[in-house]
């Protein structure tokens, strides 16, 4: 048998090689990255997240990850906290990614590094050397970049998303402000969210529309708009800041409804759960160990990726109605308000927006998408 085919050594790729690995039918990974870098999102891993990785074989120790027990919010100068229902952890994706990459090789699955998968066409994947390749089974990890041939079918919006990363150096002060919580900065038309890592820098990830982006002029004008408007938000920004990365349209609420080309859509390629969540590791853990189960139990990638429609169906919904309050200033407000005002608010929407883990009912899948 041909080995299985995955393009994308990020969480999702390499949880799905893991657990194909481990089934006895060890796949072939490509990454196009020659070294493991930072994405542009993800850092947060909530408890099923930790939960997950330990099924995988990744020990919470090794990660060395900042534990975060609090929810903070912030809009304007007001603020309100609360708790997450358990313990959740802050973690680089380099760190993290490079840790899930050896797993995945211990484990049995070859990893080839520097392949750049330019197309996908009839049936066989282009490659910028020039090669070609035609995979049997073809699992696409590729996160929130498209593979020319495979797109995501996604709308075209008035006034899209821009995603932007930046870091907070490590220091004594930044620490005492953000330790132990994953920070939300609502603004209007966008929000940053913020959490100490495993090296005591600050990951800052920020979801911002189109027209804001255009009104302050680019990503350094904004974050100083908004640290104005914000005072906390400019008080952790005095620390300094490196370079900004972006990407552009992030397709927030989209999800892959089927798979009519027969490719296992995994990770952002299946789901794009709104940052403000801090679950899109969740789903790329929870997506590449459903896929292989799947796949190993005998199922259709169609059949799986209806059934993961109908999985990540409720906590996108209610990731997106969140992050439609979030946007607006009265939304903003209220969220505030109900997060002092109601205990165990935030924590009841920190539940609601997991995804849950466990094999895809795929008998229903394709009544509730």
């Amino acid at each position: 048998m041909q080995a299985p085919l995955i393009i994308g050594a990020g969480l999702a790729g390499c949880a799905a090689a893991i657990t194909l690995a481990r089934s006895g039918t060890p796949p072939l990974i490509l990454e196009r990255s020659a070294e493991t870098g930072d994405a542009i999102c993800g850092g947060f891993l909530s408890w099923r997240s930790l939960d997950a990785l330990e099924r995988l074989g990744i020990d919470r120790s090794a990660l060395g990850a900042a534990d975060v027990s609090q929810v903070r919010l912030f809009a304007g100068k007001h603020t309100a906290t609360a708790a997450l229902p358990h313990t959740a952890k802050g973690v680089s994706r380099r760190h993290l990614d490079t840790l899930m990459q050896a797993r995945a090789v211990t484990a049995g699955a070859t990893l080839d590094r520097g392949v750049a998968v330019r197309a996908f066409d009839g049936g066989k994947l282009r490659l910028a050397d020039g090669g070609e390749l035609k995979p049997a089974t073809l699992f696409l990890a590729t996160g929130k970049h498209d593979l020319r041939g495979l797109a995501r079918d996604t709308p075209s919006l008035a006034d899209p998303t821009i995603g932007l990363r930046t870091r907070i150096p490590a220091a004594p002060g930044l620490a005492r402000l953000v330790r132990g919580a994953i920070e939300l900065h609502l603004f209007d038309r966008g929000y940053v969210g913020m959490m100490l890592q495993e090296d005591g820098s600050a990951n800052l990830c920020l979801a911002v529309r189109r027209s804001r982006m255009r009104a302050e002029g680019d990503p350094a004008a904004l974050l100083a708009a908004i640290g104005h408007e914000i005072p906390a938000l400019g008080d952790r920004l005095a620390y300094g800041s490196g370079a900004i990365d972006a990407i552009a349209n992030v397709p927030y609420g989209w999800r892959a409804l089927a798979a009519p080309l027969a490719a296992w859509r995994l990770g952002d390629q299946a789901a794009v759960i709104p940052s403000l969540a801090g679950e899109g590791m969740g789903i790329a853990l929870a997506s590449g160990i459903a896929a292989a189960n799947a796949w190993v139990a005998g199922a259709s990638a169609d059949t799986f990726q209806r059934g993961l429609a109908a999985q990540t169906r409720a906590p996108v919904a209610r990731a997106r109605m969140l992050r439609d309050l979030a946007e607006h200033r009265a939304g903003a407000r209220l969220l505030l308000a109900a997060t002092a005002a109601i205990p165990g608010a935030a924590g009841l929407a920190a539940t609601l927006t997991r995804i849950t883990h466990r094999p895809i009912d795929v008998t229903a899948a394709a009544q509730h998408i």
